[in-house]
């Protein structure tokens, strides 16, 4: 990703995680070490003016209503023209009302987790830098988020919650914790991990947002 810049957006209007200051640090840090520039902005108004000639924006935490008409234009014909979007942990519980971003953007639509506890992330598929580091069995602690449907029939699933691994899934047997897909038009990931400033000291989660990224700003065949 040399020479590329992102953009990382964390504006909440719902719940506000504690670790959007951490994730922001760490995407700083992974840019000066990988070689990409960040503008973080929590301006919907700047967010729609850095678009143009970014290579992704990396939605960190967001939550409720956080975009104004003019900068989902403009994330709309940013993904259109072959954009890259990253979604961390509460990417998933913003814009409701504009369901175009839960399901193509996205993936997916949040609908609740169980209390913070450690558990199992399975991992599908290691074909994907995001993943390739990864154990088969990799244990984490994080909320575990519940989504409004599963979005496996619309995306490519990289890794899966064992709800056997902890207390109150709400899924069942099928639970997609992170995704990558082309529905919007450039490529997009997912991750519903991040909620914890722990978990962006990580080295293997701080991996496997780097491996999302470098995923979403590839162009799409």
């Amino acid at each position: 990703m040399s020479a590329q810049r992102i953009i990382v957006f964390s504006r909440t209007t719902g719940f506000r995680h504690d670790s959007i200051p951490d994730g922001v640090a760490a995407f700083h840090e992974l840019g000066a070490r990988e070689g990409f520039a960040v503008t973080a902005t929590e301006d919907p108004e700047e967010l729609a003016d850095a678009l143009p000639g970014a290579r992704a924006v990396v939605f960190l935490s967001t939550s409720g209503e956080v975009l104004t008409d003019t900068s989902r234009a403009g994330l709309r014909a940013f993904l259109a023209a072959g954009g890259g979007f990253v979604g961390v942990h509460g990417a998933s519980t913003t814009e409701y009302d504009w369901p175009w971003f839960g399901s193509d953007v996205v993936g997916a639509v949040f609908d609740g987790h169980p209390a913070l506890q450690p558990g199992v992330v399975v991992v599908e598929d290691h074909d994907h830098p995001a993943t390739a580091h990864l154990p088969a069995r990799w244990e984490f602690t994080d909320e575990w988020y519940n989504f409004t449907s599963n979005p496996r029939p619309r995306v490519r699933v990289l890794v899966s919650a064992d709800e056997s691994s902890y207390e109150g899934g709400g899924m069942g047997a099928d639970h997609p914790l992170a995704w990558c897909h082309t529905l919007a038009g450039g490529r997009s990931f997912y991750t519903a991990l991040g909620h914890t400033s722990e978990s962006f000291d990580d080295p293997a989660f701080r991996a496997h947002l780097l491996g999302g990224l470098r995923w979403a700003t590839e162009r799409p065949a």
